[in-house]
């Protein structure tokens, strides 16, 4: 006696659906995670998001002085590392942190022209270049990091440009190590 064909309808409920249910409720309790701030932020002092928002503009601002140092110590980086300070510079600007961009770090027009704006004379940069992109890699790294910790305290637009950034931050730190090597 021959056994009849499998049933084409599952019992139970679809893959599909149980994924799609779960997305749903990830998009609700994210949209209303930074909800519990009562007075939207606008009260006598600055709301978390306001600290965290100002705190991510300075680190960026930070991060730009540090790509301006390595610039300053190797001149012969500036093709490599121009975009990627642009884009810290495109992040400062996002979270607020001045409105004009800095002194572009783009290569010189001619040989004689200097690669980068004067950096802050307080960061100390490795003689060997090596080592100065490792170093621009692990303050990438830590910052995207800080910022990744950050996601959980502050409402869904801001997490998302947090995320956002620390995501870039992450692929920065990626694209310096692979080109310490």
């Amino acid at each position: 006696m021959p056994y009849p064909p499998p049933s084409r309808t599952p019992s139970g409920p679809r893959r599909r659906t149980l994924l799609a249910s779960a997305a749903g409720a990830a998009l609700l309790s994210g949209c209303t995670a930074g909800s519990g701030d009562s007075d939207g932020g606008r009260g006598g002092s600055p709301s978390a998001a306001d600290r965290v928002r100002a705190r991510a503009a300075r680190d960026s601002g930070h991060l730009v002085e540090r790509y301006d140092a390595v610039l300053a110590a190797h001149p012969g980086l500036a093709e490599r590392l121009a975009p990627l300070r642009a884009e810290v510079v495109r992040h400062r600007q996002a979270f607020g942190g001045g409105t004009k961009p800095s002194a572009p770090a783009a290569p010189p027009a001619s040989p004689s022209a200097p690669a980068a704006p004067s950096p802050s004379p307080s960061l100390a940069v490795p003689g060997d270049e090596r080592t100065a992109l490792a170093e621009l890699a692990a303050a990438e790294r830590t910052l995207a990091d800080r910022r990744a910790k950050a996601l959980m305290d502050v409402p869904g637009e801001l997490a998302r440009l947090l995320a956002s950034v620390a995501a870039a931050g992450a692929a920065h730190a990626y694209l310096l190590t692979e080109a310490a090597k």
